[in-house]
């Protein structure tokens, strides 16, 4: 289960950047299970953005760095639970469909902040951009964690790995 927590950092004079997709592995949960939870693993993520600001012919031009960010220490799998290596796969999988929804959103913030034309108020349009996009993936999160089960489902789990895919070969260029 995850719900990737989403933090905003503010003026940088970075150029927006492409990144890559990341696959996920057992190394990377670096922090410490919840004791009692019902999940196995949990996967924080966090998007990072930065703008600089120049004024320009009655409009604002903001260049954004705009980042994934996986918090490793904030994440973590109760390898005592994992009976197995295909189990471990299992969980990793789902997982990375929490990272997939993150990179997506990120991919998104992406695009809309670069297509957007601002004017004086583009603090406040920023901040109603994020937070929209922010709101649907939140909700993306929700509702793969309950139509997964928490990837107990497993035909379930196959159908978003399925959609995962195909929003991942088909994205749009940010």
């Amino acid at each position: 289960m995850v719900i990737c927590a989403v933090l905003i950092w503010l003026l940088s004079n970075q150029m927006a950047l492409a990144q890559p997709f990341h696959q996920l592995s057992i190394d990377e949960f670096q922090g410490t299970p919840q004791p009692h939870s019902v999940i196995i693993a949990y996967t924080n993520c966090s998007i990072d953005m930065h703008y600089h600001v120049t004024a320009e012919k009655g409009y604002y031009r903001l260049a954004f760095d705009i980042r994934l960010v996986f918090n490793r220490d904030k994440s973590w799998v109760d390898r005592s639970r994992v009976r197995s290596r295909e189990m471990l796969e299992e969980v990793l999988k789902h997982e990375q469909g929490h990272y997939t929804i993150a990179y997506m959103e990120q991919q998104e913030v992406l695009r809309e902040m670069g297509k957007t034309r601002f004017g004086s108020d583009y603090q406040t349009k920023v901040n109603e951009i994020f937070d929209r996009i922010d709101a649907k993936y939140k909700q993306l999160n929700i509702d793969y964690d309950e139509d997964t089960q928490h990837m107990n489902d497993r035909r379930q789990q196959h159908s978003w790995d399925v959609y995962f895919h195909k929003r991942l070969e088909y994205m749009p260029q940010a």
